[in-house]
């Protein structure tokens, strides 16, 4: 396990975060077609090559989590599969292993995350082709009499055997208990929910053996509702956030990667730097885990054929939220 534990603390290293392209194929096309782009698999491998392709990226990004997809690909004009180039460019390799959230039956529209069957087999093979860790997202929706004891239960249950079969067959887990902005609930209701999907994570972690000294935790931000009319500054954001995070998550915990939740991409980056200049003793490291608030502008650089922009969009949204992960971004 020792070398699990040495993963987690690289994966969360200071000055440095989790870039997430793991966007499964409808996702992605979903975000593809709406800024022009036809989705096909070769448009797919081009944008993401590009991404990796990014000069010096390795400064601020410790790891990348792929979609199976992307896992399997060379670099795009290249014989160098992507795990094998990310390894050269001492960037450690992730893979979202989950197959998505799906209804809970009898609960609502309420979602589990499936993706158990075979799982142990399935991590075996993506070891054996280079992955370092794997990603699970649980997700919790905010609504009337939601989320249910059921839901909660359920999708902590998953995320503990998912992270139990990590550790035995030699990947660090991302744990991702995902409490969505979707919704008009206010940002109190956020925080006791957050606060109830992770005593239960955290139960059933302790409950299989997982150790939690080489696992790393990708939690939403305490946020009002996306609908609700709140208006919150971002110091409350940071407080409430830190302080939901030091009563229910432990110490041994290496690393905290937040995951952006459809905030943008200015915000995410403002808010992690808050947490971190406001928190300057803490027992974990605070850092970043993002898709979209890196990818944004990089996405709409790709829509207009500029490849250029792409790189230099992605860098200097790393940048950022590196600084923004060592509490130093100068407002």
């Amino acid at each position: 396990m020792k070398d699990l534990k040495l993963i987690a603390q690289q994966m969360t290293s200071k000055g440095k975060g989790i870039l997430a392209a793991d966007e499964s194929t409808p996702t992605c096309s979903k975000r593809f077609e709406a800024l022009g782009i036809k989705s096909t698999e070769s448009a797919r491998n081009e944008y993401r090559s590009t991404l990796l392709l990014t000069e010096e990226i390795e400064h601020y990004i410790s790891g990348v989590i792929l979609f199976e997809e992307t896992f399997y690909q060379s670099i795009k004009g290249t014989n160098n599969p992507i795990p094998k180039y990310l390894k050269q460019k001492n960037i450690l390799t992730g893979i979202k292993v989950d197959k998505g959230a799906k209804i809970l039956a009898n609960h609502n529209s309420e979602k589990i995350t499936e993706g158990l069957d075979n799982l142990r087999d399935r991590l075996k093979i993506y070891k054996s082709n280079g992955a370092d860790f794997a990603k699970w997202r649980a997700v919790i929706t905010i609504g009337q009499d939601m989320p249910s004891e059921a839901c909660l239960h359920a999708n902590a249950h998953a995320l503990a055997r998912y992270a139990s079969l990590c550790q035995e067959n030699g990947l660090v887990p991302i744990v991702e208990p995902e409490v969505l902005m979707d919704g008009n609930h206010s940002i109190e209701t956020c925080f006791q929910t957050t606060e109830k999907a992770l005593q239960a994570v955290f139960y059933e972690l302790n409950l299989l053996n997982v150790d939690l000294e080489a696992i790393v935790l990708k939690p939403n931000m305490v946020l009002p509702g996306n609908l609700s009319n709140e208006s919150i500054d971002n110091h409350q954001i940071a407080e409430m956030t830190f302080q939901v995070l030091k009563k229910n998550v432990p110490e041994k915990v290496p690393g905290i990667a937040f995951l952006s939740g459809g905030q943008n991409s200015d915000e995410a980056a403002e808010r992690l730097n808050l947490l971190n200049k406001l928190y300057i003793d803490k027992p974990w490291n605070l850092t970043f885990s993002y898709g979209r608030a890196l990818q944004q502008d990089a996405l709409f650089c790709f829509s207009k054929g500029d490849i250029l922009g792409v790189k230099t969009a992605l860098i200097s949204r790393a940048k950022m939220n590196c600084l923004a992960s060592l509490g130093q971004i100068i407002n």
